[in-house]
């Protein structure tokens, strides 16, 4: 008989992960070498850039670890601490990541038709998309679901797929490839600090449980050397602190994203002018009331050089001399 730790890392080929990873791969090498191309042949806008590319590899990395050999089959027959790390990955990091790596022009060409387009309006409005991303996080711990998706491969992906689609929509407020259905940077952070708060329901429940949650993780051959009681509760921990640490961590990088462009914008509104560690001016309206720099100037990039400003101030000439009354002219 093989030891726990040596059946748990016996390697188990999952073919259909690799046929789902190939054709992830396949749809981005088809929209990025066939139908881009062929827009911007017809006259049409349809870049994508370096950092969507990147993402685009990170999100198919992502997806490949979080559902195939090992983490797939630890986490779905011995340790549900592992599982949640699945479920984490599939559902709060991948999403974001594919999105942020779909293009406008792409994301608009695959909704395609007006129903089409009204179906996805629907299900990414964040009211639903939050609620029903919500309710299957909440329904997929109950202890049915879980025992059957153990037992029942089918059952099991399908799980999944509910999962991955909903974790798709409800991230399209945050990180959605078209600007109108994003929230503004208030709505942002409103709805991250909603989505932090349904996980630590189930996560209470799972750490502070002094008996074993879901039998079907009560088996006899324990993983690195953690029993069952200790192993929900180290699930309940990553649910609550991990899942809670990541979205207020999103919530602290948009807010200060959020702070820092209300200050730029209000050092514009007033007109002050920063000078850049290599010497550049950036600023693009003059102070006291005087017109602003001519764009010409300026430049697309709002980057003055000093000797762009000397030139821009010899252009308005002198300004005015105020003389105090009675004082000779």
């Amino acid at each position: 008989m093989l030891l726990a730790t040596e059946n748990a890392w016996r390697f188990q080929p999952h073919p259909e992960v690799w046929l789902l990873v190939g054709a992830v791969v396949g749809l981005g090498w088809y929209a990025a070498r066939v139908i881009a191309p062929q827009l911007r042949a017809a006259g049409h806008p349809a870049e994508i850039t370096r950092r969507q590319k990147r993402l685009f590899i990170l999100a198919t990395v992502v997806l490949w670890v979080a559902a195939d050999w090992p983490m797939h089959d630890i986490g779905e027959q011995y340790l549900y601490a592992v599982h949640m790390v699945q479920h984490t990955l599939l559902t709060m990091v991948m999403p974001p990541l594919f999105l942020l790596a779909t293009p406008t022009w792409l994301a608009e060409l695959i909704i395609g038709s007006d129903r089409v387009g009204r179906i996805v309006r629907t299900l990414t409005r964040p009211v639903v998309a939050g609620v029903a991303f919500n309710l299957l996080i909440a329904l997929t711990h109950w202890r049915t679901v879980v025992d059957t998706s153990h037992d029942n491969g089918p059952f099991h992906y399908g799980v999944h797929l509910l999962l991955v689609t909903a974790a798709l929509a409800a991230w399209v407020p945050i990180a959605g490839p078209l600007p109108e259905r994003r929230l503004g940077t208030p709505g942002q952070l409103a709805y991250l600090f909603s989505m932090s708060i349904i996980p630590t329901i189930p996560a209470a429940w799972l750490t502070f449980s002094e008996n074993p949650v879901y039998p079907s993780y009560d088996v006899a051959e324990r993983v690195f050397g953690l029993d069952v009681i200790n192993d929900q509760q180290m699930a309940g921990l990553i649910m609550k602190v991990g899942v809670g640490f990541y979205l207020w961590t999103l919530m602290a990088v948009l807010f200060f994203r959020w702070a820092l462009r209300g200050q730029a914008d209000d050092r514009r509104s007033r007109g002050v002018v920063a000078v850049g560690p290599d010497g550049s001016v950036r600023g693009r309206q003059a102070r006291d009331g005087g017109s602003p720099p001519s764009q010409d100037a300026l430049g697309d990039d709002g980057d003055l050089t000093w000797a762009e400003v000397q030139a821009e101030l010899d252009r308005l000439g002198p300004a005015p001399v105020e003389r105090l009354p009675g004082t000779p002219t």
